[in-house]
């Protein structure tokens, strides 16, 4: 990583974690809810979602965690809202490559300075613990979501499609 990515990874990490975005949210209408949990560094996420007409209408998140954590969960609720299930399921495809398998970083806009965490590889689990439970929301799981399984295992779900 250069230095000026670097910078801006640490940068964008603070920011997000000091001031969360869409954070302690559980949106008006919401329906669709799922719990994460991170047991190396006990990050705990809630993800809530107001799915409408096969989009994500508004997107919050509640827990505790690590920057890392935080600040990955903010960077997500922002980068979905709006967005088609379509859409969400193709990011998060992208953003898990990116972090755990080490793909590109191009393909993710804004949240190309997620990237960064690479560098640090017991932060990846930090990372993907929002988008997991995010995709365990989508899929209406009532089980928690933890990053042990998340990562190892990382179930492909059906692909979506528009209503």
């Amino acid at each position: 990583m250069t230095g000026d990515l670097r910078e801006l990874y640490e940068e964008v990490i603070l920011e997000h974690n000091r001031h969360p975005r869409h954070f302690p949210e559980n949106p008006p209408g919401s329906n669709h809810h799922a719990h994460g949990f991170n047991p190396l560094c006990d990050d705990e996420i809630a993800v809530h979602l107001k799915v409408a007409d096969g989009y994500i209408a508004e997107a919050g998140f509640e827990g505790a965690g690590c920057a890392v954590a935080m600040a990955s969960a903010s960077m997500m609720t922002e980068a979905i809202q709006g967005k088609t299930l379509v859409e969400v399921d193709r990011l998060f495809d992208r953003v898990h490559a990116m972090l755990a398998e080490d793909g590109p970083a191009d393909a993710v806009g804004k949240l190309k300075v997620l990237s960064g965490v690479r560098e640090f590889p017991m932060r990846v689990k930090c990372a993907t613990l929002a988008w997991h439970t995010l995709r365990a929301a989508l899929d209406n799981r009532s089980e928690t979501v933890t990053t042990e399984e998340a990562v190892a295992a990382c179930p492909q779900p059906e692909p979506r499609t528009m209503p």
